[in-house]
C-alpha cells in the first residue's frame, strides 16, 4: 500500500495486512572521488598559494571582514527585517562585479524586484549574474558551470535540499543546504555570502551549528528609529572578532561613516551635568562614545536602575562602589544610564565614565566637555588599567580633547602632544580630578 514505518511491526496500520513490511536501507550517494586518498600539503606551500583578499568597495565592510572577502570563505550575515542586509550585499556585489564574476541567488525576491532595488539604490548591477533558484541540488551545477568568484545567497532560509524530507527553513534543511554550499566554497575557492533571518530575540534563526559551519558571522545592529546601522563581527576566522563597521541609511542605500567617533558624541555648546566622553575599543580601533547619566530623587520605595548600552548589574555594582569608597549614597535616587547612538559596550573601560557621569548628574556639576576618561573600577575602589591605553589617548587627542583621566597603568611612557594625561590609582583621586 506504500505506507512507511520507522520500525518493524506485524500488521500494517494502513491496509491491515499482516507480515507485509519489508526493510529498506537508505544510503546517501557518494561522489566519484570519495575514496581517493588526500595528499598532505606543507604549510610553506600553502603560504605560496595564498590569494589576496577581494575588496568589496566598502571600507567599513572590508574592515569588519578583516580586510576583504577571502576566496573560499563562507560569511553569514544576520539582522532584523529591513535593516539593510540585502541592500549592502547588492551594493558590494555591484562593485565587485566590475572586476570579478559575481552570482546573486535570490530566493525571496523575483529578479524584477531585485532589479528595481538596484535602480533605487543606484547600484551598477549590469555585470551581476542573477539566479532565481531555491533547490541546492539544481543550484550547485549552475554555480559549477559559471565558476564565480563570489556567490550571494539571499536568503539561506529559502534554500532546500531534495535529500531532506522537510519544509524549507527547517533545522535539517538549513544544516544540509549550508553544508553543501560550504563544500562548494572550499572546493571551488569561491566566496559565499549567506543572508540569515533572525528570531525575535535577535539571534540568527536555525541551529547554532549553522554559525559553527561558516567562517564569519556578522550581525546588523541599530537603534530603533535611527538611520545609522552598525555591523559587528561576532566570529571571524580571518580577522578580528568584535570589529564594527558604521553605515548610514539613505534613499540611495547604505553609506559608510568615515568618522564614527563624531556619530556617538553629542555636540554640546557648553558643559552639561551628567555627560562624559569615553574612549572605547571596538575590534581594532578606538572610538569616542558619550556616556550620559540622569540621577533624580526616587518617588517610590524602590529606586529604579535603568541602563541602555551597559549591563544593568554592572551599574548596580558601580553605585555600590561609589557609596562605599566615594562616600556618595544613592540608595534613594533613580539612576538612568545611556550610551549615545545606541552603542553597546561590554568592556570594563566604561566603569570610570559611568561613575563620574552619575556623580556629575547627582551633584549637578558639569565636567569639562574637553575631558575624556576610561578605566575599570575595582570593588576595593582601585582604578585598574585596560588594554590599548596609549592608542585611546592618542585618538582623543586627534579629536580635540585636552584632558584625559586614565588609570595609572595606562599612563603613556612618552608625552602625547596637545593633551594632559592625569593618572589615577583610587576612586577618590578620580573624583577630585574631575572636580566633583
Amino acid at each position: 500500500c506504500g505506507a512507511t514505518y520507522l520500525q518493524w511491526q506485524g500488521q500494517c496500520g494502513s491496509c491491515q495486512a499482516w507480515n507485509s513490511l519489508r526493510e529498506l536501507t537508505q544510503t546517501r550517494s557518494k561522489s566519484p572521488d570519495a575514496g581517493s586518498p588526500v595528499k598532505p600539503v606543507k604549510l610553506a606551500e600553502l603560504r605560496r598559494q595564498q590569494t589576496p583578499r577581494q575588496a568589496t568597495g566598502s571600507g567599513e565592510l572590508d574592515r569588519v571582514l578583516g580586510g576583504g572577502v577571502v576566496p573560499g570563505s563562507v560569511v553569514l550575515i544576520g539582522g532584523d527585517p529591513g535593516i539593510g542586509k540585502s541592500t549592502l550585499l547588492l551594493q558590494a556585489s555591484a562593485t565587485m562585479s566590475e572586476k570579478r564574476r559575481v552570482v546573486y541567488v535570490s530566493g525571496e525576491e523575483s529578479l524584477q524586484q531585485v532589479g528595481l532595488r538596484a535602480d533605487r539604490v543606484g547600484a551598477d548591477a549590469n555585470e551581476i549574474e542573477f539566479v532565481a533558484e531555491t533547490c541546492v541540488e539544481r543550484l550547485l551545477p549552475i554555480l559549477t558551470h559559471i565558476e564565480p568568484d563570489m556567490v550571494v545567497v539571499d536568503s539561506i532560509q529559502t534554500i532546500y535540499s531534495d535529500a531532506v524530507q522537510s519544509a524549507p527553513g527547517a533545522v535539517s534543511q538549513l544544516r544540509e543546504s549550508t553544508a553543501q554550499l560550504v563544500n562548494f566554497a572550499k572546493s571551488r575557492a569561491s566566496a559565499v555570502l549567506l543572508v540569515g533571518h533572525v528570531t525575535k530575540e535577535g539571534h540568527i534563526a536555525g541551529p547554532r551549528v549553522l554559525e559553527h559551519m561558516v567562517d564569519t558571522v556578522l550581525y546588523f545592529e541599530n537603534d530603533t528609529g535611527s538611520r545609522f546601522r552598525i555591523i559587528r563581527a561576532i566570529k571571524n576566522r580571518f580577522g578580528a572578532a568584535n570589529e564594527i563597521g558604521v553605515f548610514a541609511m539613505s534613499e540611495s542605500g547604505l553609506k559608510e561613516v568615515r568618522n564614527p567617533s563624531a556619530l556617538f558624541v553629542s555636540q554640546h555648546p557648553k558643559p552639561v551635568a551628567g555627560s562624559l566622553v569615553m574612549v572605547t575599543w571596538e575590534g581594532s580601533r578606538p572610538m569616542l562614545v558619550e556616556v550620559q547619566a540622569l540621577v533624580s530623587e526616587s518617588a517610590g520605595s524602590a529606586p529604579r536602575r535603568v541602563a541602555s548600552g551597559v549591563e544593568q548589574n554592572r551599574l548596580n555594582l558601580l553605585l555600590a562602589v561609589l557609596h562605599r569608597h566615594g562616600g556618595v549614597p544613592m540608595f534613594n535616587q533613580d539612576v538612568f544610564l545611556n550610551i549615545v547612538g545606541g552603542m553597546k559596550i561590554a568592556e570594563t573601560a566604561v566603569d570610570l565614565p559611568t561613575v563620574l557621569a552619575s556623580l556629575s548628574s547627582f551633584r549637578d556639576r558639569p565636567i569639562s566637555n574637553k575631558t575624556v576618561a576610561f578605566g575599570e573600577v575595582g570593588l576595593a575602589g582601585e582604578i585598574r588599567p585596560v588594554p590599548f591605553g596609549e592608542e585611546r589617548i592618542r585618538q582623543a587627542a586627534t579629536q580635540g580633547y585636552t584632558k584625559a583621566l586614565v588609570p595609572v597603568g595606562n599612563k603613556p611612557k612618552q608625552r602625547i602632544p596637545d593633551i594632559e594625561v592625569i593618572p589615577l590609582e583610587r576612586l577618590d583621586q578620580a573624583l577630585d580630578a574631575a572636580g566633583l
